[in-house]
């Protein structure tokens, strides 16, 4: 069995060096990979034009948010990396300088709707007035409207999200836990293949590989699974 390009495998560890050990003990079963915050604090960039040389696909999951000239000068320099793709926040100001950014690089934005850790309970306490779907149909919507590739939001939400954006736009969920394994701390999680099954384009599937005894067979076994959807 093959790598599935929807499947995106995050390198959530400590430093380069175990990334890179994780790389090699996946082999040829994954060839997407995610690379976010912890990595961006040990050379993480170095580690991305590595894999994108030896043919892999990068997610930047940088997750931008500041004010609109500094996220298109951040984005610019990162859509020079020829890596495919990175996240912002959706926020229209922050969407609208990153797509100006990528210009015509091959680059493509995901918007990051609401994190897969948060519950309703969680956004009313931030000071929000809408419940998590209510929430990330806003903002698919300002998104689309904003000119951005895809979303990234929970597999709840992934039907939602597909209704109203149609075929083509890219629909991106972490908290994806298979049913053989624990969710840890996601809030809003599904089965990989229900996910899929959603309207999901690509599933992120962390720990349940990356923290098996043999992440190669967990990975295996995720694609098994999305297979037939």
């Amino acid at each position: 069995m093959t790598a599935d390009p929807r499947l995106i495998v995050p390198l959530d560890l400590p430093t380069v060096d175990e990334a890179r050990d994780m790389v090699e003990r996946l082999g040829d079963t994954v060839s997407f990979y995610k690379i976010g915050l912890e990595l961006l604090a040990s050379d993480g960039m170095t580690l991305a034009r590595e894999l994108k040389a030896s043919g892999k696909s990068i997610f930047l999951d940088w997750k931008l948010h500041d004010i609109g000239a500094t996220v298109e000068r951040s984005a610019r320099v990162l859509a020079g990396s020829g890596c495919d793709l990175l996240t912002v926040h959706a926020e229209p100001q922050v969407m609208k300088a990153a797509v100006q950014a990528r210009g015509d690089s091959s680059l493509k934005i995901l918007a990051v709707t609401v994190l897969t850790s948060l519950t309703d309970a969680d956004l009313i306490e931030m000071g929000y007035a809408f419940s998590a779907r209510e929430l990330v149909e806003r903002r698919v919507r300002q998104a689309i409207d904003c000119g951005v590739d895809g979303i990234v939001s929970s597999p709840h939400e992934a039907a939602l999200a597909r209704e109203i954006a149609g075929p083509g736009f890219l629909i991106v969920t972490p908290g994806v836990r298979p049913f053989w394994s624990a969710k840890n701390d996601q809030a809003r999680a599904a089965t990989p293949e229900a996910a899929i099954r959603a309207g999901a384009s690509h599933l992120v599937c962390g720990r349940p590989i990356t923290a098996a005894n043999d992440p190669r067979e967990a990975a295996l076994k995720v694609i098994e699974e999305i297979a037939g959807v």
